[in-house]
């Protein structure tokens, strides 16, 4: 008995010899349009730097590649952006713009390796742009948009191998997407499981008696060891951190909100399912089944483990492109036609809509109401489920340097002989981040903190005689302090909980120094 052998895969579009066909310059257009977007938003946006992109630029301030908690690509891309480019806040979130088009670039080309022509390589291009998920992430220095990015290089790779193009360099490019993505976030690992399922599930299983695949996982070690071995010296605080997120925010996650948060981020992932169906099932896409195996394996697992609806994103643009590649073959069918650019339309037409959530640009009170207006007040809510005015990401972009601001004019109260002893003590990553980056432009000295990568770093040489601490419990202090005096008091209700009240205190006659109670201040993840 012989096994049959599985259709060719569809054709690519032809190249034209002459002048670029009308596909790339539309994809150069939505590519291009997409980062002057995002620069152009940073230079006008009444909002500021994030809580979050604090603790990168911290994290590369107090860089040690091979000893760190996080991933450290963040880290080294934070010290160079910042030397290169300064620190506005369109510099500061150049890279996140570029990256946001290149992904543009990335799923117009792999629709068209699934065999798409201009059509389905313009709608995967356009789902990307319209997509408030990339947007949001595309306008924010963090390793998402940089996960996802090095998630839809793999993707393009497989899309290759299954083509049967020339596997020596498909295979190692997969490594390296993989090792990169290693050094980036640790939610590659997800990616790395997908195509295992998806090798064990297909005719690739063959594969695995083969060097390739073991190749892959070679490079991708050797490229994101620092990730690895950061973990082993500081004894897998990916743990902690990971129980932690289990405990305050995962397990508000449920499969019904899975799903339906899903479709808040716009009709294109509907079309993105269809376009995976079509991977899994459809005989045209059979030689890309590989794809359609990795992406439903990622989103099991992320289903069973309760992870953030967000976590999946990094599959969208591949979807997007199978997608666009469902509607195209629509198209030669009636009604598929109408349908196609209907959703097309559809497409463009809520990322419009939605584009006050995905780009922080009217102010917050315009905003508050916009998305009252809209009906969108589950994007009104906290990682644990509890209400906010505004959409969390943008109120964690409120009021720091006041914050920073009020620390400081408790600090210039002081006498300069404690002055020269004080600390300055951030209670969260957050605050302390914000006093690290904006603290030596107003004379306060390096900030102190238990919270996260900052625990890491250590309390510095000075015994914390005096002390002024933001975000920190007036109780709490009592522990380390026989003296607290409440400073100046800060009120904001657009931002986050933690910091809507705010007191500043100042802290004397400590009753152990700062390196004496370290260690015990460890886990404050």
């Amino acid at each position: 008995m012989t096994t049959a052998s599985p259709p060719p895969p569809p054709q690519r579009a032809p190249e034209s010899a002459g002048r670029p066909p009308f596909a790339t310059l539309l994809v150069g257009a939505l590519a291009g349009g997409t980062f002057l977007l995002h620069l152009i938003v940073n230079l006008a946006t009444p909002y500021g730097i994030h809580r979050d992109e604090f603790l990168y630029f911290a994290m590369g301030d107090h860089l040690r590649l091979w000893h760190m908690d996080f991933p450290p690509a963040i880290a080294i891309l934070s010290v160079v952006s910042r030397f290169v480019l300064g620190d506005s806040l369109p510099a500061l979130r150049f890279v996140p713009a570029l990256a946001a088009g290149a992904l543009v670039v990335l799923a117009a080309l792999l629709a068209r390796e699934l065999g798409g022509r201009r059509f389905a390589q313009g709608f995967a291009a356009l789902a990307v742009v319209a997509s408030v998920f990339f947007l949001r992430a595309g306008s924010l220095f963090m390793p998402v948009i940089l996960d996802a990015l090095w998630w839809t290089v793999g993707f393009y790779a497989l899309a290759r191998l299954c083509r049967g193009d020339e596997p020596g360099r498909w295979w190692l490019l997969l490594g390296v997407a993989g090792g990169i993505g290693l050094l980036t976030k640790f939610s590659i690992l997800f990616f790395g499981f997908g195509v295992l399922v998806a090798l064990l599930a297909t005719r690739w299983r063959a594969t695995l008696l083969t060097r390739w695949p073991w190749l892959v996982l070679l490079v991708a070690l050797a490229l994101g060891s620092p990730s690895l071995v950061g973990q082993v010296s500081l004894g897998w605080p990916l743990i902690g951190q990971m129980q932690d997120l289990q405990q305050n925010q995962l397990t508000y996650v449920s499969v019904a909100g899975f799903f339906l948060t899903q479709l808040m981020f716009g009709p294109a992932v509907l079309v993105g399912a269809w376009g995976t169906l079509a991977l899994l099932l459809s005989p045209r896409l059979k030689p890309f089944r590989l794809i359609g195996w990795t992406v439903l394996a990622v989103w099991v697992t992320l289903v069973i483990l309760h992870g953030k609806a967000y976590y999946v994103g990094a599959t969208y643009p591949v979807m997007f492109a199978a997608g666009g590649v469902a509607l195209e073959a629509a198209r030669r069918r009636v009604p598929g036609a109408w349908t196609a650019w209907a959703l097309a339309g559809l497409t463009a037409a809520y990322g419009l809509l939605v584009l006050p959530l995905g780009l922080p640009i009217l102010k917050p009170g315009p905003t508050e109401r916009y998305i009252h207006a809209i009906g969108a007040v589950q994007a009104l809510r906290d990682n644990q489920g509890m209400p906010l005015r505004l959409p969390q990401d943008y109120a964690d972009m409120l009021g720091w340097p006041e914050r920073v601001a009020a620390v400081a004019q408790a600090y210039r109260a002081l006498s300069p002989l404690e002055r020269a002893r004080a600390v300055i003590i951030g209670n969260n990553y957050g605050e302390a981040g914000a006093l690290e980056f904006y603290g030596p432009k107003v004379g306060l000295p390096p900030v102190v903190s238990a919270a996260g990568s900052f625990w890491y770093w250590g309390p510095g040489d000075r015994p914390g005689s005096v002390a002024v601490t933001l975000g920190e419990a007036r109780e709490g202090l009592y522990r380390l302090y026989d003296s607290v005096e409440a400073g100046p008091h800060l009120v904001n209700p657009l931002t986050v909980r933690e910091e809507q009240d705010l007191t500043i205190y100042v802290c004397r006659n400590p009753k152990s120094t700062l390196q004496a109670i370290w260690q015990g201040e460890a886990g404050r993840h």
